[in-house]
């Protein structure tokens, strides 16, 4: 058989073509919730603070980005930022460690953020490691919750006041495929 431009071309358009289709069928969802560890907590000893449950509202977010629960293919948790709003020139270095564990109705608690070694100069900005766990069946509930679960190694006299802002990496299928 003989190879001509015009088959090349074909092979690239639709080969190429694919993998530009594939990237319409991404999107991200974004989540932000505010958590305060107090001033009673002490030093060295695990800390767990709870969210309230957080609305995924996915079923509309997955037909504004024209497709379902039932056609998405992954969801990863793209990153976790904290940022810590008050008290006004605090830092994270009252903290040794963080985890951010997720949880959903009828599905069993996963760590899905953590930062085991915090630096004294840390700032008010954390960016922490993420799992690589597929958490498609945690999103598509209808809400979750996080558990943040912090040691703190220096005593705090006052309130702090940290906001999570996470970023979900969503793939579907393509055209239900």
């Amino acid at each position: 058989m003989k190879i001509n431009s015009r088959m090349i071309f074909l092979a690239v358009l639709v080969f190429g073509g694919c993998s530009k289709f594939d990237e319409l069928t991404k999107f991200e969802l974004d989540y932000s919730e505010e958590v305060v560890i107090p001033s009673t907590v002490g030093i060295n000893l695990p800390f767990n603070i709870f969210t309230p449950e957080i609305e995924t509202d996915s079923e509309s977010t997955f037909e504004v980005n024209d497709t379902r629960k039932d056609l998405i293919e992954e969801i990863l948790l793209k990153s976790l930022q904290l940022t810590l709003t008050a008290p006004e020139n605090g830092d994270f270095s009252f903290l040794e460690s963080i985890g951010v564990f997720l949880s959903a109705d009828g599905l069993p608690e996963i760590e899905v953020a953590w930062l085991n070694e915090i630096s004294e100069d840390s700032g008010d900005f954390l960016e922490l490691m993420t799992t690589e766990e597929d958490l498609k069946d945690y999103i598509k509930e209808d809400a979750f919750t996080l558990r943040v679960n912090t040691v703190t190694d220096e005593l705090i006299t006052a309130d702090h006041h940290i906001d999570l802002y996470s970023v979900f990496s969503v793939d579907a299928k393509i055209l239900g495929q």
